[in-house]
């Protein structure tokens, strides 16, 4: 605990880091190495039940962000996602409503991410090759030129890819969506009814046939204009979209939801608890639903938790609820 811009948000973002090997507040981690420094580093102890280990992640100004596991770098970066599985709940989760499809794409990603180790990897590649075609339809629009066969050499390398991210976020939705509703039930007591919803262009069809029927749009337009880079999930309540009728009550009980849906999925598909970080929440929730997340949390065994808050006496008030020792550092 400690007052405003201290630096309490920046542990939990540090704890993000060890797990996931990146920012959650969306910063470049060249940003976040300090002024006249050429690097950062973040070192932490990790006691499993049987073991511990060392987890170190360097990011320097001039090279590759490097992730050590006991001394041992990853060959892959994606090879530690899942390590140490972690949701974060902050005031900053209310931009999954009203920000872009991007923002509920990269949260996705990163649930799934969690729990397959080859998601991650399929999803760079994928991205890689979009990238390339982008930039070979980029190329002959300013030359005006066109050669179809050097582009088609793409569609194989990203309909693979493509296909199995597709069947990997619609299963994983399919099982997430249920287990949002369980929890918005008990948190808000209310009765409406509230998804999430898969949206994608490979509901529709295969692939391969919208790589072919978009070729000529493709080819004014310059860049991919269809597949799973343009997916989206849909938050409703009651069949309408929660940011048109949900009140600020009602969008931050479903936000809550979700992410302990997001933690409770994790768990099952992992086997892991994963570590639960809660930021700067109790400034922005009522007493109600303040206790009724307390109240989840203990009843959910969601393993450690860290909370920040400028409040020590309503701190030491929501940690005594919860079933656990806890430590109060003040910063």
């Amino acid at each position: 605990m400690g007052n405003n811009g201290v630096g309490k948000t920046n542990i939990l973002d540090a704890l993000h880091y060890l797990s996931v090997g990146k920012s959650f507040l969306g910063n470049t981690d060249l940003n976040n190495i300090k002024q006249e420094e050429d690097f950062f580093t973040i070192d932490a102890e990790i006691q499993n039940e049987d073991s511990e280990d060392i987890i170190r992640i360097t990011q320097p100004k001039e090279a590759k962000k490097v992730i050590r596991k006991n001394d041992k770098s990853y060959d892959r970066l994606a090879d530690h996602i899942g390590y140490l599985p972690s949701v974060m709940i902050s005031p900053y989760d209310s931009n999954l409503i009203s920000d872009s499809g991007e923002s509920r794409r990269k949260f996705l990603d990163a649930m799934i991410s969690q729990t397959d180790s080859e998601y991650l990897f399929d999803l760079i590649q994928y991205q890689k090759t979009i990238q390339q075609r982008n930039a070979l339809l980029k190329y002959f629009a300013k030359n005006r030129t066109w050669d179809k066969d050097s582009l088609e050499i793409y569609d194989d390398p990203i309909t693979r890819s493509g296909t199995k991210i597709f069947k990997k976020r619609k299963e994983f939705v399919e099982q997430l969506n249920p287990i949002v509703q369980n929890f918005y039930q008990i948190i808000s007591g209310g009765k409406e009814t509230v998804s999430v919803i898969y949206e994608s262009h490979l509901l529709e069809d295969s692939f391969e046939n919208l790589l072919k029927e978009s070729l000529e749009r493709d080819r004014m337009l310059t860049y991919t204009s269809k597949g799973i880079h343009k997916d989206d999930l849909l938050f409703e309540m009651d069949h309408v979209l929660i940011k048109k009728i949900g009140s600020q009550g009602q969008q931050k009980s479903f936000l809550i939801s979700l992410k302990l849906a997001q933690m409770s999925l994790v768990k099952e598909l992992t086997k892991k608890t994963p570590i639960l970080l809660l930021d700067d929440i109790f400034d922005k929730l009522d007493d109600t639903r303040v206790s009724q997340l307390i109240e989840l949390v203990n009843k959910e065994s969601f393993g450690q938790i860290f909370i920040t808050d400028t409040h020590r006496e309503r701190t030491e008030s929501v940690v005594k609820k919860i079933n656990e020792e806890s430590i109060i550092f003040e910063v």
